[in-house]
């Protein structure tokens, strides 16, 4: 139903010929916009019922109570569930790091809240179907649990600035709301995060479509397809530099793949964009001295690709 609207917008009412490419991209762009908006504001809507029950302050108790890789399963988990971008979850985790809770623990939440959290799960879901979001999410989590546990071993604190372990967090006062509170805060939640990253989206469904209609199949099978033993590590070299969450980098996915690009190349594209990026590198360099964020990078970096080539290889 949905597609015959968009159909008869783009080729009734606007008057375009389905066979150009413009009106690939056009109808690409909208029948993607709404889709996706449905799904965000639905899955925001009942994650931000959940969250209402889970303050910081909850999360570090639980965490702080935990030992190796225990701790490390929990935080990734954890991540699932706070659909931050890599730039926001920075200021929790710092919290985290000032609670006593290990540091490795503590980078397997951060890998892991912008990387696999549930607004990627429904819309990979619903774009792509179950079993690649069931293997996006389960990817992501490895690479969060590894990397963290990794670097814990490796006895980085010293690494850290000073100045974050002298942070005095104070406690949060924990509320217990009705369901109509529940609902409202819902309800400003889902809007206010909306509102926050809908240009995001619209930017990553406006080069989700200019893929779709105008890059040739051939350009992208060239340079990052199966066949190709580097495409791996160029998409993830690529996506480092870009920024975006979930919701906005999905929607270039989703055309990538429809492309003919592979889908390991595609998952380590999508990866090193959440997970990995210049903002987060500006913003973590106030809390991690150079050593600390250039082994992070490396480590994680090199955790995707290995994820991208055994993606590849079977499947």
């Amino acid at each position: 139903m949905l597609t015959s609207l968009i159909d008869y917008i783009v080729f009734g009412l606007l008057g375009l010929n389905p066979e150009t490419r413009i009106a690939q991209a056009i109808h690409f762009f909208i029948y993607d916009s709404i889709k996706i908006f449905f799904l965000l504001s639905t899955i925001i809507f009942i994650v931000a019922i959940i969250r209402s029950q889970f303050s910081p302050e909850k999360t570090r108790r639980i965490l702080s109570h935990k030992k190796k890789f225990i701790g490390n399963i929990l935080a990734a988990l954890l991540g699932v569930a706070t659909p931050f971008c890599s730039c926001s979850a920075v200021p929790l985790f710092i919290g985290f790091v000032e609670s006593g809770i290990p540091l490795g623990v503590t980078l397997s939440f951060l890998i892991a809240s912008p990387m696999v959290n549930e607004i990627a799960l429904i819309m990979l879901w619903g774009l792509f179907g179950w079993k690649i979001a069931l293997i996006y999410i389960g990817a992501g989590l490895t690479v969060a649990i590894v990397a963290g546990i990794i670097i814990g071993r490796m006895k980085m604190e010293k690494f850290v600035q000073d100045y974050v372990y002298s942070i005095k967090v104070g406690n949060t006062q924990e509320q217990l709301l009705s369901w109509k509170g529940k609902l409202l805060y819902a309800r400003e939640y889902t809007a206010g995060l909306l509102k926050k990253i809908w240009p995001y989206v619209l930017i990553g469904i406006g080069i989700g479509g200019f893929i779709h209609g105008y890059v040739p199949e051939g350009f992208l099978l060239k340079y990052a397809g199966p066949d190709n033993p580097l495409g791996v590590p160029i998409a993830v070299l690529i996506g480092v530099p870009l920024y975006s969450n979930a919701a906005g980098i999905i929607p270039v996915v989703h055309a990538l793949m429809e492309k003919g690009m592979a889908i390991g190349t595609v998952l380590s594209f999508m990866m090193a964009v959440t997970a990995l990026s210049l903002p987060e590198a500006i913003i973590l360099k106030n809390v991690l001295k150079i050593r600390l964020l250039i082994l992070f990078f490396g480590i994680v970096a090199t955790a995707i690709i290995g994820v991208g080539y055994l993606f590849n290889a079977i499947l």
